[in-house]
């Protein structure tokens, strides 16, 4: 065999072990999946087997799947939903794609494994319904409202306060009213609008993407004793829920990221740099300690 030809073996091997990999990711979301999600999991799961064979013709190997692919990806579909997994999965294929277009000429069938591989991004994936996604955009009222008035209000009680305990305790009180006020107000949003989408759901996914952020913008004033320090952690937590989250709905909802995770970023950080001004002016001219 020349070494053109053990370079191609190599890849072709390389895409068994993707394509058998996936079969078993499939494979094990279909099982724990029902309806016609389940259907479309496993409709999937068999093509990718199917490829794997095709592939298996050339090499004459058997090809042993990735179990720590597997387990990351059930993982991952257990926390952040089986939209993302999939899609995931789907974009970790590009590269795939581009070594694909180059075995055509050496393997034939690598075209038409390419076009499954296509349909599966476009089409079946797209026959995924899960409630969660439906709901994004409730999820990112309720999150961005909490960053951006829970940490400008965590900032100005900062300087005024200057007590942790109390500083926490004010920001959870504030946070769990604005969290109660704010899933009203989605509710009544939803049902004045007559949208598709359910107004008790929707209220429920804003008023618990809000406090979730509420709590962990808090805690540090209840674990740490200097408060300069838990503003400090509070606004590295923020950054890392815009982050996560950003990245979570750039994937699902294929946006760019970088914007996203700026806008939200400079926004949040925006409001409580000027409310921990306004804290220190409020401490300063007016000679306000707690």
């Amino acid at each position: 065999m020349s070494v053109l030809d053990e370079k191609i073996r190599q890849l072709i091997l390389r895409f068994q072990k993707n394509e058998i990999t996936e079969h078993f990711v499939y494979k094990n979301l279909a099982e724990k999946t029902k309806g016609k999600n389940g259907e479309v999991l496993r409709k999937i799961s068999e093509d990718e087997l199917r490829h794997y064979g095709e592939w298996k013709k050339h090499t004459a190997t058997e090809v042993a799947p990735s179990k720590l692919t597997v387990l990351k990806y059930l993982i991952i579909s257990r926390i952040f939903g089986l939209t993302f997994a999939m899609k995931m999965m789907e974009n970790g294929e590009e590269g795939a794609k581009e070594a694909y277009s180059k075995l055509v000429s050496a393997v034939p069938e690598a075209k038409e494994i390419l076009q499954d591989e296509e349909e599966h991004e476009k089409h079946l994936v797209a026959m995924i319904d899960e409630e969660r996604i439906g709901y994004i955009g409730s999820m990112v009222l309720g999150l961005n409202d909490a960053l951006v008035e829970l940490t400008g209000a965590l900032a100005g009680l900062t300087l005024t306060f200057q007590n942790t305990r109390l500083i926490g305790v004010a920001g959870l009180i504030t946070g769990i009213a604005a969290s109660l006020s704010m899933s009203a107000s989605e509710y009544l949003s939803q049902k004045s609008e007559k949208e598709s989408k359910n107004p008790v759901k929707a209220s429920f996914y804003t008023g618990i993407a809000y406090i979730l952020t509420v709590l962990l913008l808090v805690i540090p004033y209840f674990l740490l004793g200097n408060y300069y320090v838990a503003l400090g952690v509070t606004v590295v937590d923020a950054a890392l829920v815009v982050l996560v989250f950003s990245f979570f709905v750039s994937v699902v909802k294929e946006i760019p990221f970088k914007r996203m995770f700026l806008e939200v970023l400079f926004i949040s950080l925006g409001v409580a740099a000027a409310s921990f001004l306004i804290g220190w002016l409020v401490q300063t001219f007016l000679n306000i300690e707690v």
